[in-house]
């Protein structure tokens, strides 16, 4: 209880934050369905957001040299906000790329900022509590974001400034804390290199939980909408995503640790195809098929990219483990870019059934990659713990490398 009284400031900004900016994703794409966009330019929304996440990911580090902690948390917040606010103003598919951009940047140089405060708070011995805490809450931030779609109108003044009035309300949290801001961290250099040097294949499953991840999450409303689903039910189909994806992480992290991750990301690769046919088979089975499916469609895919970075640092020494999970977020990046734009080129080509076509092969090719490099090396004769690793800053490094060492 003491650990959550002395991350509550920091606990309820990231809440606040999820739910004014994890909801502008799907609200975008439902408001765009209902405004006439083409499926290409939903996608390319999401393409804007990523884009913009991994600028933030550079800038906000030197921002918190420049002005301090406080002032460019608001400064984040406020360019979200405004992202937010913008969109009735201006009904325009590309304007609206741009003001994705600024929410991108937003999640990413607030986020920066949180963990920053976070490790500067956090010791050896409250540092596993103080992820189990921070985990929960971003997992139960992101879930309330995607059941607010159910109740917010889409294309509308109200829903908008909704989630721009609980953005901007991310400021007062973390801006009025008592808490002395700590120093201003280093920001690990950016070596893709280091990744592939390391491990090639956590380096390929990486590169394909961004193409899941952000291809469901950015083009998910939009294949809901496809195959009948009403807004609410949208947003329980988005739910019950996070909800396996959090389902999963206890039981596919004491099999990761207990077996060669190699075969742990191949089985689970072959897991997540089956799961890209059984929700397209669903499709047509209810919205209760439609629901399950998606559950387990996140339980399979959503632990993709831990297993991929734990087995990443089995081979990386203790000086490495910051800048290789930097690489390895930039990788993620890399997929997460490109893979909103080309799900929604294929829905608008092929049907909504070719987004989840497009998953299946991009995970028969890791399982693919996954058996040859089972011949090209041996395991690792020692292993670091399974660890659940968000996508949220280049600094989540330096939280979990603590964790990773013991």
């Amino acid at each position: 209880m003491r650990l959550l009284v002395s991350f509550a400031a920091l606990f309820l900004s990231v809440v606040l934050l999820q739910l004014g900016l994890g909801g502008v994703a799907p609200l975008d794409a439902i408001s765009g369905v209902a405004l006439g966009f083409s499926t290409a330019q939903i996608g390319f929304l999401g393409s804007a957001h990523f884009f913009g996440f991994f600028i933030g990911c550079w800038w906000a580090p030197r921002l918190m040299g420049d002005v301090g902690h406080s002032r460019a948390f608001a400064a984040f917040t406020a360019a979200g906000t405004l992202g937010i606010l913008a969109h009735m103003m201006v009904v325009d598919p590309y304007a609206w790329a741009l003001m994705r951009l600024t929410s991108g940047l937003a999640v990413a140089g607030c986020y920066t900022i949180i963990e920053a405060w976070l490790q500067a708070k956090v010791t050896n011995e409250t540092r596993g509590r103080a992820m189990g805490l921070y985990r929960v809450v971003d997992i139960a931030g992101s879930l309330g974001a995607q059941l607010m779609i159910g109740v917010l109108e889409p294309a509308s003044y109200l829903s908008y400034n909704i989630l721009a009035l609980l953005c901007c309300l991310a400021i007062f949290p973390l801006t009025l804390s008592r808490a002395e801001a700590p120093e201003m961290p280093d920001a690990p250099r950016l070596r893709p290199g280091l990744a592939w040097r390391l491990s090639p294949l956590a380096s390929a499953g990486v590169v394909v939980s961004g193409i899941t991840g952000a291809a469901f999450r950015m083009v998910g409303p939009l294949y809901g909408t496809e195959v009948g689903l009403r807004a609410d039910q949208i947003a329980l189909f988005l739910a019950a995503y996070v909800l396996g994806g959090a389902f999963a992480q206890y039981p596919v992290g004491w099999l990761a640790d207990r077996y060669d991750r190699r075969w742990v990301l191949i089985v689970i690769s072959v897991a997540g195809a089956a799961a890209c046919a059984a929700t397209v088979l669903a499709a047509g089975s209810g919205t209760v098929g439609v629901f399950l499916a998606a559950g387990f469609f996140g339980f399979v895919t959503l632990p993709v990219y831990s297993i991929s970075t734990a087995h990443a640092h089995d081979y990386a020494t203790q000086m490495e483990r910051v800048e290789l999970s930097a690489a390895l977020m930039f990788l993620y990046a890399v997929g997460a870019i490109a893979s909103p734009l080309i799900a929604a080129l294929l829905i608008d080509s092929y049907g909504p059934s070719a987004m989840f076509l497009m998953i299946a092969l991009a995970h028969i090719g890791l399982i693919l990659f996954g058996l040859a490099r089972m011949r090209a090396r041996p395991t690792p004769g020692s292993r670091t713990p399974y660890t659940y690793e968000p996508r949220t800053s280049f600094l989540i490094g330096k939280l979990l490398r603590g964790r990773r060492d013991r």
